[in-house]
């Protein structure tokens, strides 16, 4: 029997973070579903995948605190044994204007966002490198390479990950492991639900497109970027945009 691919997706209970574990749905992987705080969603996530043939299992933790990482892969290290894929794409988001931003706030956006992922990928590539492969995906956004008024933190933790992503890209490369990011654009998500409608007119005037990307068209470039057509793919970051950032 063929071992089964071990992937973590975290922030896997809504949005583009459940399109992506969906793609892992057949029965050539094992998906943990990773959620930190509702675990109705992660299981209707989990019960999805099972609905297309797949399997997997939940793990919960704060990826900003290195204890519960930890925890995070002794779990997925007793489900699997091992990490063959992680997809860093929990994040979250508080807006607000630079002068009026709390400290807080600040703190919170670059703690879970960058510090997180910063975490997840030093526990992964350790199981990475004894096995000398995997394949690490961090999910980025087009504002980390044009900015966006009201969201200084988010944009500063979204333009280090794509730094952070070249870096470890580099340092994790001789081992076989492969390092990229996707930056999604305008993305019809809850979180973007929150958006005043004209802001969502104005992005939509700057997408040559003429349209909104869906969760599914982000976890498509993202599951690519883990199968071995992309072996040669590395350090890069792709933009699913329908071209806001082409200008």
């Amino acid at each position: 029997m063929t071992e089964k691919i071990s992937v973590l997706v975290t922030g896997a209970s809504g949005g583009i973070g459940q399109a992506i574990a969906l793609q892992y749905a057949n029965p050539a992987y094992l998906v943990a579903v990773h959620y930190s705080g509702s675990k109705a969603k992660a299981e209707a996530t989990l019960t999805a995948i099972e609905a297309k043939g797949g399997s997997g299992y939940l793990v919960q933790g704060d990826i900003s605190q290195e204890i519960d990482v930890e925890r995070i892969f002794s779990e997925v290290k007793e489900q699997a044994g091992k990490v063959d894929i992680l997809i860093n794409n929990a994040g979250m988001t508080k807006d607000g204007l630079m002068m009026r931003m709390k400290e807080a706030d600040f703190d919170q956006i670059i703690a879970v966002n960058l510090k997180g992922t910063f975490l997840m990928m030093k526990a992964a590539s350790k199981l990475m490198m004894r096995a000398k492969t995997g394949s690490i995906v961090n999910i980025s956004s087009v504002v980390g390479s044009i900015g966006n008024p009201g969201q200084i933190n988010y944009v500063a933790s979204k333009a280090a990950i794509e730094g952070m992503t070249k870096t470890a890209a580099k340092e994790l490369a001789s081992r076989g492991i492969r390092v990229n990011a996707v930056a999604p654009g305008f993305i019809e998500t809850d979180m973007t639900e929150n958006l005043s409608d004209q802001v969502k007119e104005l992005m939509l005037q700057n997408i040559p497109l003429a349209h909104y990307g869906t969760p599914e068209d982000v976890a498509a470039v993202v599951y690519f970027l883990t199968r071995p057509e992309a072996k040669y793919l590395t350090g890069q970051t792709l933009h699913v945009d329908g071209g806001l950032t082409m200008f």
